[in-house]
């Protein structure tokens, strides 16, 4: 991939590209973490006090299906950039898309909030693994700077994460919840003018799609294009004349528990066909198997680490004292920047850990089961919130801190490690799906997270919070006891 030279050190040492993709990313994550810090907060608000008055739920079910549908449209939004548009337009259009989504939100009106949903994970799942992808096309397939090129991106992600959580919870919250849906969009709207003025800097990454020597493959996956645009229309068709003739009428929760059915149908479907689809060496068979389990492993993290939008955000508006020194009481939702500002100051500390470790430092699967204990620990730091506000007490917004600081703890452990266990692991000719399945491990756990944070009012929360604890140290200690034979299947790869 060449990069015309006088843009090669133009942004800290990095290609002058990185900058671009830096920022562009940096204001959709602004977009993405702030309109979240207030999406469950605005379901559930009183009518009165402008939210749509959802019980908790069915706020919990909609959120559910927002996030995980945010990660698993991230897999056809790679194939129709690599296919059709280039990813460099495959950014272009979603931004665009996400823009439109955040100012459809905030119009007050239920038709216009699904219509906002809708655009903005349709456009997500076009920006979000392309952006990615740009990245490593700046750099030359032998440049050292590459791994550290992505940790600066990196960074934009989790200033973005940092900056979205305070600005618009405080207008949403404050001032007017559809205040603070614009604010996000606004966010978009800067991150699509500096993509556009910055774009030169991109030299031809991600200009174009893929091209196909045989003119038949090309058209086989514009069939194959056609077809699924054809099946989804009909399908919606099929499922609104059942709900207005009254055969099978439609709810949030109906729809949740369908989705829910099929997405984890995807990867059963997905891990069997691969398996039985080509002929694997024992060594890709067993790496394969790894991938599995691996993936069974960031489910569960995920579901419990996105606890932050659901039930923790609950629990910071309904039970926790936000008033600190004599301050009037700050927003629920400025709790969510605290995962951003954690990874920020730990994401370095984790980097020299592991450089000073050497081959002394934990293997992948060790790593996963520390992460996934670590957020358990999190959850028992929350039972014991739970049991102090048992009397209707808000307690101090340090037991939140905490939980907060000890999953991110995990996060260092389990997400960096896991998308680069995935490159080393995958089959060289099956690279590009092994990185969709860890978004859709991140599906998977987003749609988990949501569904049992819906039992936030039905379950004692010690009990709920202990819910978590039960799931992560038990698959944390299963993974811990498989390390051993996990590594054998690994075929070398530590």
């Amino acid at each position: 991939m060449s990069v015309p030279a006088q843009y090669d050190k133009g942004f800290f040492g990095h290609p002058k590209g990185l900058s671009t993709l830096f920022f562009t990313e940096l204001w959709e994550r602004f977009s993405y973490y702030g309109m979240r810090a207030i999406l469950l907060l605005y379901l559930t608000a009183a009518v009165a006090d402008g939210g749509l008055g959802f019980d908790v739920g069915k706020g919990t079910s909609i959120y559910a299906l927002y996030t995980s549908m945010v990660y698993l449209l991230s897999l056809p939004g790679g194939w129709v950039a690599d296919r059709f548009l280039g990813q460099r337009k495959a950014v272009l259009y979603g931004g665009i898309l996400i823009m439109l989504g955040h100012f459809t939100l905030a119009i007050p009106a239920v038709e216009a909030f699904f219509t906002g949903l809708v655009l903005i994970v349709v456009g997500t799942g076009l920006l979000k693994p392309n952006i990615s992808a740009i990245v490593g096309q700046l750099y030359h397939e032998n440049d050292d700077r590459r791994d550290a090129g992505f940790s600066l991106f990196y960074m934009g992600i989790n200033f973005g994460a940092l900056a979205g959580p305070f600005v618009c919870p405080l207008l949403g919250e404050n001032v007017d919840w559809h205040l603070g849906f614009a604010a996000a969009g606004i966010g978009m709207f800067f991150g699509l003018i500096q993509y556009v003025r910055g774009a030169k800097y991109l030299g031809d990454a991600g200009a174009e799609p893929e091209k196909f020597e045989d003119p038949r493959e090309a058209g086989r996956h514009r069939r194959i294009l056609t077809a699924g645009i054809a099946i989804a229309v009909i399908a919606a068709a099929a499922v609104a004349a059942l709900h207005f003739s009254g055969i099978f009428v439609l709810t949030v929760e109906r729809i949740a528990d369908s989705f829910g059915f099929i997405l984890f149908a995807i990867p059963v479907v997905f891990f069997a066909g691969l398996f039985l689809a080509e002929k694997w060496t024992p060594v890709e068979k067993g790496r394969l198997a790894t991938i599995v389990v691996l993936f069974l492993a960031a489910a569960f993290f995920w579901a419990a680490y996105e606890q932050a939008g659901s039930s923790l955000t609950l629990f910071a508006e309904r039970s926790t004292d936000r008033e600190v020194w004599g301050f009037p009481e700050f927003p629920a939702g400025w709790f969510q920047q605290l995962p951003a500002l954690f990874c920020v100051i730990l994401a370095p500390v984790f980097a020299w850990l592991w450089v000073r470790l050497g081959r002394k430092q934990p293997s992948s699967p060790a790593k996963f089961a520390i992460g996934l204990v670590l957020v358990g620990l999190g959850f028992v730091v929350m039972m014991g919130a739970a049991s102090a506000s048992a009397a209707g007490a808000r307690i101090s917004l340090w037991w939140l801190v905490a939980t907060y600081f000890l999953h991110v703890l995990g996060e260092m452990c389990l997400s960096p490690v896991g998308l680069s266990t995935m490159t080393k692991l995958a089959p060289t000719r099956v690279t590009g799906m092994m990185m969709g399945v860890w978004f859709l491990a991140a599906s998977v756990g987003n749609y988990v997270a949501g569904r049992l944070a819906g039992q936030y009012e039905s379950l004692p929360l010690w009990q709920l919070f202990g819910l978590f604890v039960l799931l992560t140290f038990g698959a944390g200690a299963v993974l811990a006891l498989l390390v051993r034979p996990i590594r054998r299947m690994m075929g070398g790869v530590h």
